[in-house]
């Protein structure tokens, strides 16, 4: 059976790419001297693998790690001994079996924060909410496989849930999101608000991931 790891990625941890924090824990098991399965064959590494790669510049509390533990050292120590190896902004907060399927991550929770320097408009809650209250918003995303570069995508059916407050200088914005097959980027959700309400567009935004959940809305491990 695989083992699973729980950790946080914030702070200055958050500009550190998926392949650079692949690499990251690999030097961290090697360091705090935890064995892990190797890959067979003329190159093995270690069989290690991220649940969902979080994008560049967002943060997380949910983050889960897949891999092999050999005999030797207890789950109950291993989040300790690679905390210690981490850089700063990466947390480990639990070891254990994995028992449930990674396809069974059903949604994500994100928290959009939208924050305006002179003062939200009040119109802006309105405005998300007409944008997420609408029957279809069909938006291009850009695909690797597709011969157009691009491909269109209705952000609607892939939008489980969600949920509004204002404060005087922020919006803010909970949002259960589809998590795969296919899943969808928050960042879309920006955007797309954007270019509908160009004059209502936030100075500065930021992306958090609260949750992993499955298809009940509870929480995935």
């Amino acid at each position: 059976m695989a083992d699973r790891l729980l950790f946080t990625k914030t702070g200055r941890a958050r500009y550190i790419s998926h392949l650079d924090l692949m690499r990251t824990f690999q030097r961290a098991f090697f360091r705090a001297g935890i064995p892990l399965k190797h890959t067979e064959g003329f190159n093995p590494h270690p069989f290690i693998s991220i649940a969902l790669p979080l994008s560049v510049g967002y943060s997380s509390q949910c983050e889960i790690l897949e891999f092999v533990l050999l005999d030797g050292v207890p789950r109950e120590a291993v989040p300790r001994r690679l905390t210690a190896a981490m850089p700063e902004g990466i947390l480990v907060h639990s070891c254990y079996p994995a028992e449930r399927k990674l396809k069974e991550l059903t949604y994500v929770n994100y928290i959009i924060n939208m924050e305006y320097e002179e003062g939200r408009p009040q119109e802006t809650e309105t405005a998300l909410k007409n944008l997420l209250s609408r029957d279809s918003l069909v938006v291009r995303k850009k695909s690797k496989k597709a011969k157009a570069g691009f491909t269109e995508v209705d952000l609607i059916p892939l939008i489980h849930s969600w949920n509004i407050q204002c404060q005087r200088d922020a919006m803010t914005l909970s949002a259960d999101l589809r998590a795969q097959n296919p899943g969808l980027n928050p960042e879309l959700i920006r955007a797309s608000f954007c270019e509908a309400y160009p004059e209502l567009a936030p100075d500065f935004v930021t992306f958090h991931r609260r949750e992993v959940l499955d298809v009940d809305g509870k929480p995935f491990r």
